[in-house]
């Protein structure tokens, strides 16, 4: 069934993920900050609209993938004394599927927002980056009513290829943030390994062929090495570019770091992960694919 979007957020997540559902026959109503971004998503077939509440008019389902929490406030919940927000104006009974990466208080505020005003809401963050995303291979983490769920998820699958649906409101949040605190604590223990067998006089190359096949395999060693060369699709084979940046990795953290000390949940390695991350960014390196972070390592061995 074909359907009237509102796509709140056009970057370089959001573009490609509108320009999937266009692909896949819906109609798309685009919104973004940034004039540029705009322009792509038309040159790609949307429609462009001058505000996001222009954006969501006429449409049934608001998708927005937007940077931070406060951002997701003001935009849907709107801002003390300003912009109502997108909940006060859209047709009663709009779907709405929130894609940025949040805290989790915010996600459940917003569902309960979003029911008050007569909506219905998933907060559905992605994994995948932009190759995922242009690609249409992301990996969606779902919070909210199953029915909810299940009329959203093949939009979803418009733009991925794992949805899965975690539970209730804020789970999908939650989810994420887990995922992504392993993934930055077991990139680290992959980077020192490898650091290690280089001062060691292992060739890294021998170190990957064993830690491929052994009780070190995981994804960091298989699918983004760290090493250059080792995984010619890996960030780390074109100079650390095109992947998940730095500074990505450290917000995510942070939101880990956040729903720990609120969940009264212990999380040292999280905290270290936190701390060396906000490091390599501070050296400048906050664009750099995470998996960059070795050389960092490497240096300070």
């Amino acid at each position: 069934m074909t359907r009237t979007i509102a796509f709140i957020g056009l970057g370089n997540m959001g573009g490609p993920m509108a320009a999937n559902l266009l692909k896949a026959g819906h109609r798309v109503r685009g919104f973004d900050l940034d004039a540029a971004a705009v322009d792509r998503a038309v040159a790609a077939g949307a429609v462009a609209a001058g505000s996001a509440a222009e954006a969501v008019d006429g449409a049934g389902v608001v998708l927005t993938m937007l940077p931070m929490g406060r951002h997701v406030r003001a935009v849907l919940a709107g801002e003390e004394g300003g912009d109502p927000g997108l909940f006060a104006v859209a047709a009663p009974g709009t779907l709405f599927v929130d894609c940025s990466t949040i805290d989790v208080e915010t996600a459940r505020a917003m569902a309960e927002a979003a029911h008050a005003a007569g909506h219905r809401m998933l907060d559905a963050p992605v994994s995948g980056g932009v190759p995922g995303a242009e690609a249409a291979t992301l990996a969606f983490m779902v919070g909210g009513a199953a029915e909810t769920f299940a009329e959203a998820e093949p939009l979803l699958a418009c733009m991925g290829r794992t949805i899965v649906h975690t539970g209730p409101a804020g789970t999908g949040q939650a989810a994420k943030i887990c995922n992504n605190m392993m993934a930055g604590i077991q990139m680290l223990g992959v980077s020192e390994a490898f650091t290690l067998a280089e001062r060691l006089g292992l060739d890294t190359a021998r170190l990957f062929e064993v830690a491929s096949q052994a009780s070190g395999q995981c994804w960091s060693v298989t699918a983004y090495c760290p090493v250059p060369g080792l995984v010619p699709t890996a960030p780390s084979s074109r100079g650390y570019t095109g992947g998940f940046a730095s500074a990505l990795m450290l917000k995510d953290l942070k939101l880990a770091q956040q729903a720990a000390a609120t969940g009264e949940a212990a999380t040292p390695m999280g905290a270290l992960a936190e701390a060396l991350y906000a490091l390599f960014c501070a050296q400048g390196h906050g664009d750099v694919d995470f998996s960059g972070v070795i050389r960092m390592l490497a240096a300070r061995g």
